[in-house]
């Protein structure tokens, strides 16, 4: 099956990356920094611009799997802990541009004290594009299809919906001996689509299910 192009707008970023920000205490930006310690660990990203373009699909959020790299605890700075960073290959273009290979650049949020991007956005290495500019279109393309958009707020309706009769048919026993992942087994078989909702969203829609069909 050919690979979709999705297609986002180019919102504007925190100028960290690129060492844009008057506020960053990182004068020559992240990216510049970060390079070396990435081609050391064997990705290298010559040939891209040195900050990232800030990608937004909102209101859909974006799920990704099966990175190509996969860095832990990568020390590049001494004034946080280590991250860990995720990158996929893609193909990049905007209206104005021939197709250019580029990168998904993923850190990994768990690891990022802050300046964290919202789950609507990505974020793209790539060399420097004609007819950038933010509120512009850029399209993605990734030949392994490892990257989804999705609809969570209609997705977590959906599934409380869902689990509106089977709590009221067995109360509390609904909820016994329920971990993470009898949970996922269970979601697998009754309603595969909401495993795309990462362990939080799960987390809430379960509580919420709780709280409104259960007797007190």
């Amino acid at each position: 099956m050919k690979p979709d192009w999705l297609t986002g707008r180019l919102c504007a970023g925190h100028g960290v990356a690129s060492g844009t920000s008057n506020d960053s205490p990182y004068p020559d930006g992240t990216i510049r920094m970060q390079f070396p310690v990435f081609q050391s660990l064997g990705l290298d990203l010559s040939g891209c611009y040195f900050g990232t373009l800030n990608l937004d699909f909102a209101p859909l959020e974006v799920s990704l799997s099966n990175p190509d790299h996969l860095f832990e605890k990568v020390r590049w700075t001494d004034l946080h802990p280590p991250e860990t960073f995720s990158f996929w290959s893609v193909q990049i273009k905007t209206p104005q541009s021939e197709v250019v290979h580029g990168w998904i650049y993923y850190p990994h949020p768990e690891t990022k004290l802050r300046h964290w991007q919202p789950p609507t956005t990505l974020e793209l290495l790539a060399p420097r594009l004609c007819g950038v500019e933010t509120g512009g279109t850029i399209h993605l393309c990734d030949q392994g299809q490892r990257i989804k958009l999705i609809d969570t707020v209609r997705l977590r309706a959906r599934l409380l919906e869902f689990l509106k009769f089977r709590v009221l048919a067995s109360q509390q026993t609904f909820f016994e001996a329920d971990t993470l992942l009898k949970r996922q087994q269970w979601l697998s078989t009754m309603f595969p689509d909401a495993l795309q909702l990462s362990e939080q969203d799960l987390d809430r829609v379960w509580t919420q299910a709780r709280m409104l069909y259960t007797e007190s």
